[in-house]
């Protein structure tokens, strides 16, 4: 029996300490930059940043009351694990927006109530970046801050519907109720809906962009002389897989490579240079666990 490798102390502090500042970024994102603007880009902190700017009542402490109804949805139809694993990110945003926003008062500082006069449109542009980047982070080391992909997962558990399906309505439907801010308008429904594409790209870049994995079949009558350049001057392995030529009715042999995404350009132009009439396949792949590549976290 294999086993099981435990992650030491240190490790787990690291990932807790990263997600608490990947949280902070996102909340500074939305209290220097969103709040003061009256743009809402979604979720349930966008929800709770409506309440606030209309009633005053603080971002954090609606942002706990709201998540507290999905963690009692989640424990009750999702189960435990589910539940337990979303306390640390639930209690650590609504701490941090209390203490930078009704503490700190970090909105009213002189540099902060500069930042947040920019232009709306590069507010938002900032806001969904850096908001990005900061959950990016968390999603990266196994975190979360709550939120709707509760309720997607709910519905996803009863009804046949996709989990970005449900979290797109529910983000639609929350940067639509910024409508109710007294002043808004359908200008900044627009800034909102930019912060949700800015924060969703970075968001994926963040996650996967930096890792990105390519797997290339070359079908080449000089794969040999292929594979040699390729171990040579990427310093990539290479598998051969037996393949039939249905119309040639001839064996063959396809090579096989997976590289990162700063390789693959190089990587093909070094095939065609040696067989230009060389046919290759290009396809993302989800992940890539082993030597060279990345460390499968369990």
């Amino acid at each position: 029996m294999t086993q099981e490798l435990k992650p030491s102390l240190w490790n787990i502090l690291r990932r807790y300490i990263l997600i608490a500042l990947g949280i902070m970024m996102y909340a500074v994102a939305w209290i220097i930059f969103l709040i003061p603007n009256h743009i809402v880009g979604g979720g349930v902190v966008g929800l709770s940043s409506v309440v606030y700017i209309i009633t005053g009542f603080p971002t954090g402490v609606t942002n706990f009351i709201i998540n507290a109804i999905l963690f009692c949805l989640g424990f009750y139809f999702l189960g435990k694990q589910f539940a337990i694993s979303n306390i640390y990110g639930i209690i650590v945003t609504s701490i941090i927006f209390v203490l930078l926003q009704e503490v700190l008062k970090i909105q009213d500082w002189p540099a902060v109530v500069e930042l947040g006069k920019l232009e709306p449109f590069v507010c938002a542009l900032i806001a969904g970046v850096m908001s990005g980047i900061g959950i990016g982070i968390v999603f990266a080391n196994g975190g979360n801050s709550g939120g709707s992909d509760v309720l997607a997962l709910i519905f996803n558990k009863f009804y046949n519907v996709s989990l970005g399906s449900v979290i797109m309505v529910v983000d639609a439907m929350v940067i639509l109720s910024s409508i109710l801010i007294p002043g808004n308008g359908i200008q900044e429904i627009v800034y909102g809906v930019i912060v949700l594409i800015s924060f969703t790209y970075t968001i994926d870049y963040i996650i996967d962009g930096r890792k990105q994995t390519y797997k290339i079949l070359v079908f080449s009558k000089k794969n040999d002389e292929i594979a040699d350049i390729i171990g040579n001057e990427i310093k990539r392995g290479v598998t051969f897989l037996n393949g039939t030529g249905w119309y040639t009715k001839q064996d063959t042999k396809v090579l096989m490579v997976v590289c990162h995404r700063n390789e693959k350009v190089k990587l093909l132009r070094l095939i065609k240079n040696i067989d230009p009439q060389a046919f290759m396949t290009v396809e993302k792949t989800e992940g890539v666990f082993g030597q060279n590549f990345e460390t499968f976290k369990h």
